[in-house]
Parts: C-alpha cells; structure tokens; sequence
C-alpha cells in the first residue's frame, strides 16, 4: 500500500484564478499524489460561500467550492480540514462548506474530508478509504493556535452541540478515536495541524503527543502547520513526518511529497508496518505550484531532510 501525504494547500494569490479549470489547479504538482494508492494533505482554507472574514485573524483564507473538486481531480483522497483557516468566514459558512465537501464526493467517492463537521462527533469521524479490501482510516485533528487571546480560532473546536473542526489541545478524544478506529482499520494516518509557526524542529508537544498517538495505534502520524518542512522517521512501531510544509501556496520554498509504501497486518493483533519511504523532492515557485526538483536541486532536498530528521530525533 503506498500513501501520500503532502502539507498545506490553498487558493490564494497565484493560485485563485487556477479555480477556473479545477480539473488541472493543481498540475503539475499532482503527479506524486495521484500515483499513490491513498493520497492526504491539508486544505487550509475555508470552503464555499457566505459568512463574514473573522474579525481579528490578520489572514483569512477562502475558497470556492471547485477546490474540493480540483482536489479529486489531483488524486488526493482526503482532505483534512482540522486547521486553524477553515472557518475563517465564521461557522455561518460552515453549512456551505459540507454541502459543497458532500456534493465534491457524491461526484467523486474517492474524495473524503475529515476533521470537520457539524458537531464533534462528525469532526473526529475517520475517513475510510477501501483499496482492494485493505481499509485505511484517516483521523484528522488541529492543535494550533489555541490562545483566544492570540487567534480566535480556539473557539473553533467542534462540540456535541457545536460545528467546527476537530479540537486536540486536550488530546484524550482524538486519542480514543485513534483506538477505536484502529479496531476495524487495517492501517490507521493521524493527520495533525501542530507546531510552532516557522520552526524547523518539532516541538515538546508535538513529540509527546506524536508518541501517545503511536501508543494509541496510529501507524502513521503526520502533520502541517509550521509553514516548514520537519523531520520523518520511524518512532517505535510507527512513522511520524511531524511538518510537510506548504504544497500549493503563495509563499515560494521547499517542499515535497512522502511516499510511504506500508504492509497491512499479517494477523488481526498485529500493526501494520512501514516498509519505506520516497520522498518527491520539489519546489513551490512564483505560480503557488511545487514542481519536482533535479539535479543539484533534489541533492539538497535530500541533505536538507536528513538534517531534518536529525533534529527530530527519528531513526
């Protein structure tokens, strides 16, 4: 089984006019994604129409309803949405955006969102994607920017009776959901917006609480939210790329997709088991899109990540 998994995409600057022709917005920036069997990454944007932009955040994000489809059309299989620009036009968008994420899958299944919904339960609901009968379950959560009195978007966490996104500054629902998927999932990906902005190194918390998803039963654990790329390796039982980076994005820099070729359990006890990893060494331009690096290029992309997974203490 080869999974993908790719940082922070959106459709600002550069890239909002490519919305126009949503089957090729992404291109050629798509290839690795659409090659793999399960491709994840980030939309880091709010999604649909209405609302007003969020009174206080200094950047606010939006985006059409033809990002999911351009999404589908790159090959991604889900999309995670737990991220600190989702409802950056405020929860009265919010219904816009389901019925456009509902819509986007009734004309593709492939495409689910997670890390989203109408109430806590509809936000931490895994994504499931069958390949040949080998089930793999995406759980997508955000521990960013929680501060109310730095960002408003600490109250954007889902509750019982309450739209948003899945919350995990408290991590103990997004852990018991990571067990409870892991039950019926052949392979289990935590996709988690965390970190310190800017920071190429993970922090105390993403370590502590990359462990515990691992103990919990994640396989595989990854994330956005630093703007930079991290480090990836192996953590016990499981793989962990704490930063992708940004994927589609106004900011020019280095970035990349993870291959991750993973062997489904031999028996109902066991875990699963990454058995390599690729990684797509690429670079965002002036156009928003990354495109594949050669040369003296994709050498430093490599020395870079290896630095990278130095600083982050993996094998």
């Amino acid at each position: 089984m080869r999974i993908a998994v790719a940082g922070d995409v959106h459709f600002e600057g550069a890239l909002a006019p490519r919305l126009r022709r949503p089957a090729t917005a992404l291109a050629p920036a798509s290839a690795a994604l659409a090659a793999a069997d399960v491709a994840i990454v980030n939309l880091e944007t709010s999604v649909g129409s209405g609302g007003r932009p969020e009174p206080g955040k200094r950047f606010t994000f939006s985006a059409a309803a033809s990002a999911f489809t351009a999404l589908a059309a790159a090959g991604v299989d889900v999309a995670s949405m737990a991220n600190n620009h989702a409802l950056d036009f405020g929860r009265s968008r919010l219904p816009s955006t389901l019925r456009a994420a509902r819509r986007a899958a009734a004309a593709d299944p492939r495409l689910a969102v997670a890390g989203i919904g109408a109430d806590e339960e509809e936000a931490f609901a895994a994504a499931l994607t069958d390949v040949a009968g080998t089930r793999v379950a995406t759980i997508a959560a955000s521990a960013a920017d929680q501060d109310p009195t730095a960002d408003p978007t600490g109250a954007w966490a889902a509750g019982p009776d309450r739209s948003g996104v899945a919350g995990a500054l408290d991590p103990r629902r997004l852990l018991r959901e990571v067990r409870l998927a892991g039950r019926t999932a052949d392979i289990l990906v935590a996709y988690l917006h965390w970190g310190v902005q800017g920071e190429r190194c993970p922090s105390d918390d993403q370590r502590s609480l990359a462990r515990r998803l691992v103990a919990s039963g994640a396989d595989v654990v990854v994330g956005s939210h630093a703007h930079e790329l991290q480090g990836d390796g192996r953590l016990g039982p499981g793989y962990v790329a704490y930063g992708l980076g940004n994927f589609a994005w106004y900011s020019p820099g280095p970035t990349g997709v993870l291959t991750l070729t993973v062997r489904p359990p031999r028996d109902p006890a066991g875990r699963a088991e990454v058995t390599a990893s690729r990684w797509w060494p690429a670079t965002i331009g002036a156009d928003g899109l990354a495109t594949r690096d050669t040369g003296a290029a994709a050498a430093a992309s490599r020395d870079r990540r290896a630095a990278l997974r130095e600083c982050a203490g993996l094998g």
